[in-house]
């Protein structure tokens, strides 16, 4: 069994809330566990998270879940871009899985709403991976 860890940001909550619960039926689905969810102020906070989660023994891969929605600077794009980067960088750091769940940028918030089956992506692709590499 997989077990995993899961970061949720709280910002836009209405949208994250659903991707959590995509995650958690997605797992349930793929007979994985969800040891530990972390939540956390926005996307721009899941890499700390994420690193806390990844160190520890009895995880196997991190999901991490957000929804940066844009607005009338390029905010979202700094946040999307400095949490991707620092989210691969957990991941080979720590070498572990660490599944992008966070939507944006560049997306309304309609968008966003559509796109909460991201949650279940996450995790199935941390599922996946972490399958395929204890192959």
């Amino acid at each position: 069994m997989v077990t995993l860890g899961l970061v949720v940001a709280e910002f836009n909550a209405p949208i994250t809330e659903q991707m959590e619960a995509s995650a958690r039926e997605a797992a349930a689905e793929r007979g994985a566990e969800i040891v530990e969810t972390l939540h956390v102020p926005g996307a721009y906070d899941t890499p700390l998270a994420a690193d806390r989660l990844a160190r520890r023994d009895d995880i196997d891969a991190v999901a991490v879940l957000g929804a940066v929605v844009t607005g009338d600077t390029d905010h979202d794009r700094v946040i999307t871009t400095a949490a991707t980067q620092k989210l691969t960088d957990v991941s080979l750091n720590r070498d572990t899985p660490v599944a992008l769940g966070i939507t944006g940028p560049g997306m309304s918030g309609a968008e966003a709403r559509e796109r909460t089956d991201y949650g279940a992506r996450a995790v199935e692709g941390a599922v996946d991976l972490t399958e395929e590499l204890a192959a």
